[in-house]
């Protein structure tokens, strides 16, 4: 295999067919209802740190699905308005975090043991410690309070 010059591929030098590096998309998605949103708690997280809910997408299954899916799985809740927010690289070698809102559409918070230690509903004045501003995860959570700032301003 040899380096293709004009793209990000690889090149047999004796058929010629191309390679291109595989992509393992991620979908990452800020849950609000009213002036709360959704933060949760992996047991990987640095001590006492929260963010949005996040996860792989599977074969077959739109970005959208993904949402609905993984909000499912990890704390049992459903959601309505799934809008596209952004995306960012991921640190793994072959990730693509992709960015979405969305809004409670009902349940109760039951967590998925094996990834959520905790999870519940924050209002942007008893936030907890959250990731690093340079994540797509905080820019989702800044994005909320500033339209929650907006919206509290409006109402004076």
């Amino acid at each position: 295999m040899k380096n293709r010059v004009a793209e990000r591929a690889k090149e047999c030098p004796q058929c010629g067919l191309l390679h291109f590096p595989r992509l393992a998309p991620a979908i990452i998605v800020l849950i609000e209802r009213g002036d709360q949103l959704l933060l949760a708690r992996s047991r990987r997280f640095a001590t006492g740190m929260y963010s949005v809910l996040a996860g792989f997408v599977e074969p077959g299954e739109s970005l959208e699905e993904a949402v609905v899916r993984e909000i499912k799985e990890e704390v049992s809740l459903s959601v309505k308005d799934i809008r596209y927010f952004g995306s960012q690289p991921w640190p793994f070698p072959h990730s693509l975090m992709i960015g979405f809102t969305a809004t409670y559409a009902g349940g109760e918070i039951s967590m998925e043991d094996e990834e959520i230690e905790d999870a519940g509903w924050f209002t942007v004045d008893r936030l907890p410690p959250l990731p690093g501003k340079i994540s797509i995860a905080r820019k989702l959570i800044d994005s909320f309070i500033e339209k929650q700032a907006v919206k509290n301003e409006s109402q004076i």
